[in-house]
């Protein structure tokens, strides 16, 4: 599992890299509070994003995953793809008909999505017609995230992590030509309907190229695919709490103009931990938690949640350390240039800070949304997900006119401990898990060893000035001075953290060792032949 997890991470953050980059562009061309076409072009990719998630990180996670790979044990290949055949005509025929009422009513559906847009005329036109360009990308990202599953089911997982590359580097070819700020946002809304074709387009000839035969039919209503949509629609919404509560905060913080760029800049640096580790290890984590569960393997179940829990949480937790010690000197070393002001930095580094503590949340629910999926029960996380849907709202509302885009930032992280805890609680009741005493000591080591990685990421970010000092006349080539300490301040860290890791107890070298040695006779997780 952790090697599979490795596999989809390692590609994952080629894609989260090549993500950067295309923020820094979109940034540096549109700004921020500065113009208004960043903040329509990021409220134009976030609605048919958010479906993106959906169904790339829930629905198909939920209820496709688990019983495609139970039809492949138990049926064979031939019956399970025409389970995933007949699933995808479903899928492509529903995410086409919202996306044909999403342009029809687009004018009128802004008021919902950005209400606060209305006071800017030319903002709130612009982002109609841009959202009303990228919204293709839906049914787009809808077949990529089917395909997928079908991929994940064979475990094969190198194409399902790779593909979203395209993405970014179809922005950066439209984005770095333009002229304008608005010009930019045309021009980068039309990368996006590029690259969802190109991404369905290469999962399509991955699917082909692993022996899967999915082919294409018009949609048709089964017992198989009736029973899927009975699970998918509570697992949506299970998994993609967070995706909502990020949905929520962006139309609150709508009348703020920059509002919605400091949240999506955010957004790049606080789910990269959620990208590589908890959708990678759940990915990993769905397909192992089922057999063990249709196999009545409880010891299985139970030590695969312990290892993805401890596994997780040594990744994610330095990267919560460095959110929450240094988010001013990360946002204004990596963004601060071109149209993105030094008042848009601190106020996106207000927002990480808050961002940062409900990191570890995210990542953990992703995996205990998982323990659910495996038993097919998608409608208890539902429960819990709207739970945390309305604690979100409630809190956005509350500090929002308090703290500014920063208190929404903190409802959406107290939004997601709330969920998590509630999952948490329900497996234990259930017996799903029985946390071992050894994992249980390792998690409090790799707390302790992440804690005194913020301690010194935080001494760096009080010491910047001393840091900086001695590379004012240094440059290499774009990079300056604030560039070159916060990318040497985060590489230190990144080679220093094993070592505190390893002292305070919570890896070893030799389990380190054996997580990533194949054992004699085992199958590799991911197909050579799509490597």
């Amino acid at each position: 599992m952790i090697r599979s997890s490795m596999v989809y991470s390692a590609f994952t953050l080629l894609s989260r890299v090549f993500g950067f980059v295309r923020d820094l562009a979109v940034t540096y061309r549109m700004g921020a509070s500065a113009t208004f076409a960043a903040d329509a072009f990021n409220t134009a990719f976030a609605f048919p994003n958010l479906f993106r998630r959906i169904f790339a990180e829930g629905a198909f996670a939920a209820a496709f995953v688990p019983a495609y790979s139970k039809s492949l044990a138990t049926d064979g290949e031939e019956t399970a793809d025409v389970l995933a055949a007949d699933a995808m005509a479903v899928l492509a025929a529903a995410t086409l008909a919202i996306t044909v009422v999403a342009e029809l009513t687009m004018p009128w559906l802004m008021y919902l999505i950005a209400p606060g847009f209305a006071a800017n005329p030319d903002k709130f036109k612009l982002a109609i017609v841009l959202t009303q360009i990228t919204m293709p990308y839906l049914p787009c990202m809808a077949i990529y995230a089917h395909l997928s599953g079908v991929l994940n089911g064979r475990n094969r997982f190198i194409l399902s992590a790779a593909a979203p590359i395209l993405l970014n580097l179809w922005t950066l070819a439209t984005v770095l030509p333009a002229k304008t700020p608005v010009g930019a946002a045309y021009a980068a809304s039309i990368g996006v309907v590029a690259a969802g074709i190109s991404q369905a387009a290469l999962l399509w000839w991955g699917v082909r190229k692993s022996g899967a035969r999915v082919d294409l039919r018009w949609p048709r209503l089964t017992p198989d695919i009736k029973r899927l949509i009975s699970l998918a629609i509570p697992g949506a919404i299970a998994a993609s709490a967070s995706q909502i509560n990020v949905f929520i905060s962006g139309i609150l913080v709508s009348q703020v103009n920059g509002a919605r760029s400091w949240l999506a800049v955010c957004d790049r640096l606080y789910q990269l931990p959620q990208g590589l580790v908890g959708v990678a290890v759940g990915v990993a984590l769905l397909p192992r938690l089922s057999r063990a569960v249709h196999a009545g393997d409880k010891a299985q179940s139970s030590g695969a949640i312990d290892e993805a829990v401890t596994f997780s949480m040594a990744l994610t937790l330095p990267a919560a350390a460095a959110l929450i010690a240094m988010p001013f000197f990360l946002i204004d070393g990596l963004y601060t240039r071109g149209a993105f002001t030094a008042v848009d930095a601190h106020q996106t580094a207000a927002a990480l800070f808050y961002y940062g503590w409900g990191v570890p949340a995210f990542v953990l629910a992703q995996l205990a949304s998982r323990v659910f999926f495996a038993s097919q029960d998608t409608k208890t996380p539902m429960r819990y997900a709207l739970v945390s849907v309305g604690a979100n709202i409630a809190g956005g509302v509350t500090l929002f006119p308090l703290m500014g885009a920063a208190g929404i930032a903190a409802a959406t992280s107290f939004a997601s401990w709330l969920n998590v805890v509630m999952m948490t609680v329900a497996i234990l009741r259930r017996g799903l898990w029985t946390p071992d005493a050894k994992a249980i000591s390792r998690l409090v080591r790799i707390l302790a060893a992440a804690a005194l990685l913020a301690a010194l990421l935080g001494a760096a970010s009080h010491f910047r000035p001393l840091i900086e000092a001695p590379l004012a006349a240094v440059r290499l080539g774009p990079l300056g001075a604030k560039e070159i300490a916060v990318v040497g301040v985060s590489a230190l860290a990144a080679v220093a953290y094993p070592f505190i890791l390893f002292a305070f107890g919570g890896l070893t070298l030799a389990e380190a060792r054996a997580a990533l040695r194949r054992k004699k006779g085992e199958t590799a997780p991911v197909d050579p032949g799509l490597s």
